[in-house]
């Protein structure tokens, strides 16, 4: 069932326990802070502030935002500003991230979707268009498939903190 943007939206209020995200692109269109990352100016203090805020008071109340990236290095300009700015910025409020890098490696998630998976009971997947920019989101019948999908990201994932500490500088 394709879901409208403020559907798609109150899920991200509505869920009780977790919220799973599985990004699979090296990038998600061009926003303005990515050109201003492009340019080497520095971050700005509210970047991100919104969702940093949502993100908060969800792990302020126990529950848990947690998402996996799948990439290969070298890493694209976006993939590099939406981890160092995106990625360690959100991890400030709470949110969690880790990185499944088949660099080395096969990919065990060759076909799957960006999605999101709400408490294990709302699965969500996403569609873009080829410049990364969001079209829309279908709601998915099957949660099994889903959740299948985030415990073979997080079973083959590296956490983030340690994945940059490795990588983040090359």
């Amino acid at each position: 069932m394709h879901l409208s943007r403020d559907a798609f939206g109150a899920l991200f209020d509505g869920f009780h326990h977790a919220a799973f995200r599985l990004a699979t692109r090296d990038t998600y269109g061009s926003v303005d802070a990515y050109q201003r990352f492009l340019a080497g100016e520095p971050k700005p203090p509210d970047h991100n502030a919104a969702w940093r805020t949502r993100v908060q008071r969800h792990t302020d109340a126990g529950r848990r935002i947690h998402r996996v990236h799948i990439l290969t290095r070298p890493l694209s300009p976006y993939l590099r500003f939406e981890l160092d700015w995106g990625y360690r910025t959100n991890a400030t409020a709470g949110e969690e991230f880790s990185i499944l890098d088949t660099t080395d490696q096969p990919n065990p998630l060759q076909h799957a979707p960006d999605f999101w998976l709400f408490d294990e009971s709302t699965a969500v997947s996403m569609a873009y268009d080829t410049n990364g920019y969001f079209l829309a989101a279908q709601q998915e019948p099957d949660t099994h498939r889903w959740i299948h999908h985030r415990d073979t990201a997080l079973a083959h994932a590296t956490p983030f903190p340690t994945w940059w500490a490795r990588h983040g500088t090359t």
